[in-house]
């Protein structure tokens, strides 16, 4: 990991936080429930020496933001005129929550401070985050996370995913199931390849919603329809019966988005609760505990993808050495005064200083929530 004490010497002055609800612009129609607006916690670390690293967090609910902004408030207190060393200061506020437990809330302020450390520290070195890990700018492959949920009309479905893939060159995209039957999942799935064509990789993800019996009988199903991945069929704890599935099953299980910090990987996979693993980067740990994480993966010899936040993830993906897809979506565009590029279903990894993020003043003032 690198030793981010090296470069130039950074004090802390405050962590600023913005709560923003902004709208979709393709509904995500999940097994659970339909988004047409999320929200977000945009994450300001400021220093004395005039540097502002940035990041982001996804709130879910309107009253999340301003849980997430109060333990902030405690973290500013504990690390106001402190260096800012990343990796130093994620070691001491884990310690200093232990008693409270560093989970939920506690752990996504701890991320998103993490997360805009880094960036405020790549920043004063001159180099984009994912040159400071020690990676190169090469593109990092992507998929289209940003629509396809749950619809009624397949073939507005279907076109979706067209308009999905023609966004950015892109070659792959994920397709949310959980359709009341089994014979509606694959008629979605179907549909959509039907459209896009065997060559494309589709992914879907059930976000928690089956039993393990359920889960079984749909993917032996789904064995036969040639998608890419099968994602969190059933309770994301649930190790044993996720296990379960990935050597029962031909299609790959994928896991990860609720890993709460490395060691709760370190365990699913040491479980076989999964054939590949995507940490999604406020419930990892932010920057630091992907690090941890992706050496876990590497060790292990697991495919690696990210979940949400592609903006930062694409660094991170790049200094992951069993690094996979990294899932795009379009949320925080237009808070931003320049947006991740996509080229040929490749992220591009911007060549600015720290991770690429600034804010447009005017959109956050114009989304804030009050």
């Amino acid at each position: 990991m690198p030793n981010p004490s090296e470069g130039p010497a950074l004090t802390i002055r405050a962590v600023k936080a913005t709560p923003v609800e902004v709208p979709l612009n393709f509904v995500l129609g999940t097994s659970q429930q339909a988004m047409r607006q999320v929200q977000l916690l945009l994450v300001d670390v400021e220093t004395e020496e005039g540097i502002t690293g940035r990041a982001y967090l996804f709130g879910y609910l309107r009253a999340v933001p301003p849980a997430i902004m109060s333990i902030l408030g405690e973290i500013e207190a504990l690390t106001k005129g402190e260096r800012a060393n990343p990796t130093a200061l994620f070691a001491r506020l884990n310690k200093r929550f232990t008693l409270i437990g560093v989970q939920g809330i506690v752990r996504m302020a701890i991320a998103g401070f993490d997360t805009a450390l880094w960036d405020a520290v790549a920043i004063a070195m001159g180099k984009p985050l994912a040159t400071l890990l020690g990676a190169d700018l090469k593109p990092v492959l992507a998929y289209n996370s940003c629509g396809l949920g749950i619809k009624d009309d397949l073939g507005e479905l279907a076109a979706e995913a067209e308009t999905l893939l023609a966004m950015g060159g892109f070659r792959a995209v994920k397709l949310r199931l959980g359709y009341p039957t089994l014979q509606g999942d694959i008629a979605a799935v179907r549909a959509v390849k039907k459209r896009i064509g065997d060559d494309v990789a589709l992914m879907v993800d059930y976000n928690q919603a089956l039993s393990l019996q359920d889960a079984l009988a749909r993917g032996r199903a789904l064995d036969e329809e040639g998608i890419t991945w099968l994602e969190e069929p059933i309770r994301h704890d649930d190790y044993a019966g996720e296990a379960r599935l990935a050597r029962e099953l031909k299609v790959p299980v994928q896991i990860g988005e609720n890993f709460s910090l490395p060691a709760n990987m370190q365990f699913a996979i040491a479980q076989g609760a999964a054939d590949y693993v995507m940490p999604d980067l406020e419930r990892i740990g932010g920057v630091t505990g992907w690090l941890q994480a992706a050496a876990i993966a590497a060790e292990a010899k697991v495919p690696m993808s990210s979940h949400l936040f592609p903006e930062v993830s694409a660094h991170l993906l790049a200094a992951t050495p069993t690094r996979h897809y990294l899932e795009y979506v379009d949320w925080a565009n237009v808070l931003l005064q320049d947006t991740l590029q996509i080229e040929n279903g490749h992220a591009i990894i911007p060549q600015r200083p720290g991770n690429g993020m600034t804010w447009n003043p005017e959109a956050v003032e114009r989304y804030r929530l009050r």
